[in-house]
């Protein structure tokens, strides 16, 4: 009986990861520093933020150099690949027939709500609806080369 409890437990909190988090923003007074945030934050910071918001992809995407493929395609080298072309992933009609490069414009915009981006894909992540994580995540994959 505790195995089947762990299981759930466990399966639940794989699907959890692919949703975007459930807790509220913080309030302005909440979120408000002590200290001034810098002007421009550096490409590292960026990319370590990115890296986060990508916490929501790996149950399902690797990131690492030798392309392993899981439930979703490796997307190691994504950024300036052609959409549908990783060696070994069976994709969806919709993805094989949407053509292109996964340029900023498209990994954002698949990204943002995949089903309304490629209908029919199977991708079965609603998307990151906050364009500043989307941001991170589209500069952190680039990083990935």
């Amino acid at each position: 009986m505790k195995t089947h409890a762990f299981l759930l437990t466990a399966a639940f909190g794989l699907l959890a990861a692919c949703g975007e988090s459930s807790q509220p923003a913080p309030a302005a007074s909440e979120s408000a520093s002590t200290e001034a945030a810098p002007a421009a934050a550096p490409a590292t910071a960026v990319a370590k933020s990115g890296a986060d918001v990508f916490k929501k992809c790996a149950a399902c995407h690797s990131v690492t150099p030798d392309g392993r493929n899981g439930i979703g395609p490796g997307l190691h080298g994504v950024s300036g690949r052609a959409v549908a072309s990783v060696q070994g992933f069976t994709y969806s009609n919709a993805l094989k027939g949407k053509g292109g490069v996964w340029d900023d414009a498209a990994l954002d915009a698949f990204i943002a709500a995949p089903a309304k981006w490629a209908p029919g894909t199977k991708m079965m992540f609603a998307g990151i609806s906050d364009p500043a994580d989307r941001k991170a995540l589209v500069e952190y994959l680039a990083t990935l080369k």
